[in-house]
């Protein structure tokens, strides 16, 4: 008798063939809507670029990316106009303002929701209509997207751009006859924005790809269909006024720092202690590309011996040397190799769909397991011991995520052991999605005592009602949460000396002291002759530096004596 398991995967295949991108929009929604809008902003990435496009909303300046009175000359301004429209748009139909994180966030999402739909719809003709169907479902369900999609920086959005570009330079290598100029055209203005999001990111992933390409074959018959001695130029032209205009703001301080500083400091050393070892995104992919990791892991020597097929050799050539690339510079972040991700589904869904596919080697097919088990399991123990550790309670996401991971893992082994390869993967990308609910909207916001920022701003309105940012400083803490729930000119102090002094300059003004600083503070509040009242005290997990600190808010209720 068939398993019910069995035949309900057989079930689901055809039902989203009627309504593909409906299907896969509606599973997006459900993987990455869980914790959206309730996950406070998170450090230090995601509060920096919030901060920044706050600044330029509230300032009106659309060129220059300030951090409170510094300039932040790392990353284009792309992702910042996208925050604009989004938070604008949220303010003018009354849904939210500048002082919420989700609209921060929703060039994020829909950067996602855009690279998922693009690859199902130019990985059609790569690797046919049911298998890009499935390798898109398996792109959104990935751990490393699902986690973008909530964050209010670049790399969603940079994915859509590379998605839907590499996508019609895939359609020109297969059919370059068949490439139209409007085809080109819309090829190098993706690019154009690429460069406005991330630099040469997106053209370096098409670049990498063309040359592989021109040397494996030994010609370049999709050169000229693409248009280069026009298309160029016009991906250039896209950017180039905002690079003019910054070079001029900025009296070209944007180019010596995004790259002489950022881009090459990140090439040369381990920027920001994000260091790691040669291989590192191998060991990392199981993780971040959760659920589907095993099946990719699978596909590969299969993929491999097939790389003389077009198709197949088209996305080899995407993932490989782009690949190289980011095993050899020296920063490393699990994000930076996002880019491939669509074309290692597309692969990993292709072989899980054809009939006649090759196993791998015993080991690698082990390894795979030991993955999807290993990174389930890990995600419960999370939504249990995190709550538990910090709250001191279980969170109703706890469970649930259990639960997830449990039927999860039970239902791709029996697919699995029935050879019914699409239909585990299917159903792992499903399973998800109770996982990332419990953990995202039933564990994450639950937990009070990472969320440092957000209780300090809760607390200082009820302690001064009214304060204007202006009137605050803070010392032992500065993470840019804080400054986005606060304001822009709250005070970053560096000492207690400095936070009494901070206080005395002043009447109505108050100060976070962080146990640290105290006694110094205390030490020199004496010397000053004043006597700080409490008002307030927070205390939490700065998860950024790894350790707990408690800050104690002052104000003067009277002059210091002189």
């Amino acid at each position: 008798m068939p398993s019910p398991i069995l035949a309900a995967s057989d079930r689901v295949m055809p039902a989203v063939e009627r309504r593909p991108r409906l299907a896969l929009v509606l599973l997006c929604l459900a993987l990455w809507l869980p914790g959206f809008f309730s996950i406070p902003p998170s450090d230090r990435d995601e509060a920096r670029f919030a901060q920044a496009t706050r600044q330029m909303l509230d300032s009106g300046d659309h060129v220059r990316i300030r951090y409170q009175d510094e300039e932040r000359n790392k990353k284009p301004v792309g992702i910042h106009w996208l925050q604009v429209t989004t938070v604008r748009a949220a303010e003018v139909l009354h849904l939210g303002w500048r002082g919420d994180i989700w609209p921060y966030r929703l060039p994020s999402l829909l950067g996602a929701l855009l690279a998922v739909l693009a690859t199902f719809h130019w990985g059609r003709a790569l690797v046919g209509r049911r298998a890009a169907w499935l390798g898109a479902a398996m792109l959104a369900s990935t751990l490393l997207l699902t986690v973008e999609a909530h964050i209010a920086k670049t790399d969603a959005a940079l994915l859509a751009s590379v998605a839907a570009a590499m996508g019609l330079f895939g359609s020109c290598y297969l059919r370059p006859s068949a490439f139209s100029a409007k085809d080109a055209a819309a090829f190098w203005l993706i690019l154009g924005i690429s460069i406005l999001l991330k630099g040469p990111i997106g053209p370096l992933v098409a670049v990498l790809a063309g040359v592989t390409l021109a040397i494996a074959d030994k010609q370049a018959p999709w050169w000229k269909p693409l248009r280069p001695a026009w298309g160029v130029p016009l991906m250039l032209a896209v950017a180039l006024p905002w690079l003019v205009a910054i070079g001029i703001a900025t009296e070209g301080r944007f180019f010596s720092q995004a790259v002489g500083g950022d881009m090459l400091g990140k090439v040369g050393a381990g920027e920001e202690k994000h260091w790691g070892p040669p291989g590192f995104y191998v060991l990392s992919f199981v993780i971040a590309a959760f659920p589907s990791a095993w099946v990719v892991l699978a596909a590969l020597p299969s993929a491999w011996r097939d790389r003389l097929n077009p198709p197949t050799r088209f996305l080899l050539a995407w993932i490989v040397p782009a690949w190289l690339l980011f095993e050899a510079v020296q920063t490393k972040l699990p994000h930076y190799v996002l880019p491939m991700f669509p074309a290692l589904m597309l692969l990993g869904a292709s072989w899980a769909m054809d009939p006649l596919r090759r196993m791998p080697p015993a080991w690698l097919r082990w390894a795979g397991l030991a993955a999807v088990v290993g990174v389930a399991g890990g995600l419960a123990l999370l939504a249990l011991v995190l709550p538990w550790r910090l709250v001191v309670s279980l969170l109703w996401g706890g469970p649930v995520a259990l639960l997830g991971a449990a039927v999860l893992v039970w239902v791709v082994l029996r697919l699995r052991a029935r050879g019914a390869w699409a239909g585990a993967v299917l159903a792992a990308c499903v399973l998800a999605v109770p996982i990332y609910l419990g953990v995202m909207e039933g564990v994450l916001p639950g937990v009070r005592a990472i969320w440092v920022s957000e209780r300090l701003a809760a607390t200082l309105h009820r302690a001064a009602p009214g304060l204007d940012p202006q009137q605050f400083g803070v010392t032992s803490y500065s993470e840019p949460s804080m400054v986005f729930a606060i304001g822009t000119a709250t005070h970053l102090l560096r000492t207690g000396e400095d936070a009494a002094q901070f206080l005395a300059a002043g009447p109505g003004r108050v100060v976070a002291v962080g146990d640290r600083a105290e006694a110094a503070f205390q030490r020199e509040a004496t010397r000053l002759g004043m006597a700080p009242s409490e008002i307030g005290m927070v205390t939490g997990l700065n998860y950024t530096r790894g350790r707990f600190l408690t800050l104690q808010l002052y104000r003067i209720d009277a002059a210091p004596a002189r």
